[in-house]
């Protein structure tokens, strides 16, 4: 079941000619993420990196740009779990125009579980990869 979360796009978000900055697709991702965890487990995410300890930054990256957003515009951008590992996860990322549903970019991302005392891998803890299971793609 893929997971979605609308974002508005913001001036802020933009460069002069009024279309996201390529890096602030990425933050959307993330932000994203963070709403998926705190669905998913119940506890927001900076409670799960500030005071569980287990974080899980981004080791791997790749985005397409298909189509441009622009300042007013809301963008829906869905998660789904391509691959639960032992201690990684793989995400896709589709983020399409709420206003006219076009497909703007899609990315897929390798994020790996730390313990943050020490930021070494560890395995996914029980309760996170029993709620990543229910966004995991058929």
């Amino acid at each position: 079941m893929p997971f979605t979360h609308t974002i508005p796009v913001r001036f802020g978000d933009c460069d002069v000619a009024k279309v996201v900055y390529y890096p602030r697709i990425l933050h959307y991702c993330h932000v994203t993420m963070e709403e998926l965890f705190g669905e998913a487990t119940g506890t927001p995410y900076d409670h799960i990196v500030l005071e569980q300890g287990v974080g899980y930054p981004t080791v791997k990256l790749a985005v397409e740009y298909t189509a441009p957003v622009r300042l007013g515009d809301a963008v829906e951008v869905t998660a789904v779990v391509e691959r639960l590992g032992r201690r990684s996860v793989d995400f896709r990322w589709e983020g399409r125009r709420q206003a006219d549903g076009e497909l703007a970019f899609t990315c897929r991302s390798t994020s790996v579980a730390v313990t943050m005392a020490d930021f070494q891998s560890t395995e996914i803890p029980a309760d996170h990869r029993k709620a990543l299971e229910a966004y995991t793609a058929p």
